[in-house]
């Protein structure tokens, strides 16, 4: 197990990128991001796509973790400070006492993401959903129902903002991601790859539960309110979940989980 680091004050440049966390994110910062609780940890810690590159322990919660960091890198610092140092550092009090830097090894293009998926697949592509808690019920949702990818377009805020993470339970760091250029044409991207797009909006002309999906689908889905673009739709099969009169309109992450259980269970269906 690596060296534990005792930290007895919240000034030591050591810890800085920890300093003040809810104010002052890593997201965008040469790929740096920060995991928060044990779940996470957890999940980073075993992951391929991510390497964490420090951690900052509770002193009281080491013991209890220590099947989590045990199997980390000798050059990855695992710091230990005490309930007060690490609220200091934060800047609010942290009652899980857990977090981590955690850094992207290699973001995959669009295309790479596409070309490694099976022959029978479902994912989701995003249009300009900027709300944190939305992009991480989505996340949570792809994971729960097998989602083999999904893409972001330019005007999507990041999934590995802390809090995103920490609403997805995680699965930000589970489910694989990639962003498309705002020059690039995203229907065409899906069809090279053979993915039938099926766009959500209240005004499509399809109820959901007649729709059939093909063996790898797309669905689309835009941010609340503006929805996804008329020259999007104009390009797919548009479906909508019928709801009770003069109410059309579903938090997006819900709306995500309706959709990813259709296409899951007929995809079932037909194995």
């Amino acid at each position: 197990m690596p060296s534990i680091i005792p930290i007895d004050d919240p000034a030591d440049p050591r810890v800085e990128a920890y300093l003040d966390i809810r104010e002052r994110d890593l997201v965008g910062r040469q790929g740096m991001f920060v995991a928060e609780g044990q779940v996470v940890l957890a999940m980073l810690v075993a992951s391929q796509r991510y390497r964490p590159l420090s951690l900052l322990i509770a002193t009281k919660r080491i013991e209890a973790l220590s099947g989590i960091i045990a199997p980390l890198p000798d050059d990855v610092p695992v710091y230990a400070a005490s309930q007060a140092v690490i609220d200091a550092i934060a800047g609010f009090p942290l009652h899980r006492g857990i977090l981590a830097i955690g850094h992207i090894v290699e973001p995959p293009t669009p295309d790479t993401l596409l070309a490694g998926l099976p022959a029978r697949a479902n994912i989701l592509f995003l249009s300009a959903i900027a709300n944190h808690d939305n992009m991480g019920g989505i996340f949570r949702n792809a994971a729960a129902f097998g989602v083999k990818a999904i893409l972001l377009d330019s005007a999507c805020c990041d999934p590995l903002y802390r809090k995103a993470i920490r609403v997805s339970v995680g699965a930000a760091l589970l489910v694989p991601f990639a962003r498309v250029a705002a020059d690039e044409d995203a229907l065409a991207l899906f069809d090279r790859h053979g993915l039938k797009p099926v766009a959500l909006s209240p005004s499509g002309a399809l109820p959901l539960a007649r729709y059939v999906p093909g063996p790898r689908n797309v669905a689309l889905l835009g941010a609340e309110g503006p929805g996804l673009s008329a020259a999007i739709m104009a390009r797919c099969t548009t479906v909508q979940i019928p709801m009770a009169p003069g109410f059309d309109s579903l938090n997006v992450a819900t709306t995500s989980g309706i959709v990813l259980h259709h296409l899951t269970n007929e995809l079932r269906l037909t194995d």
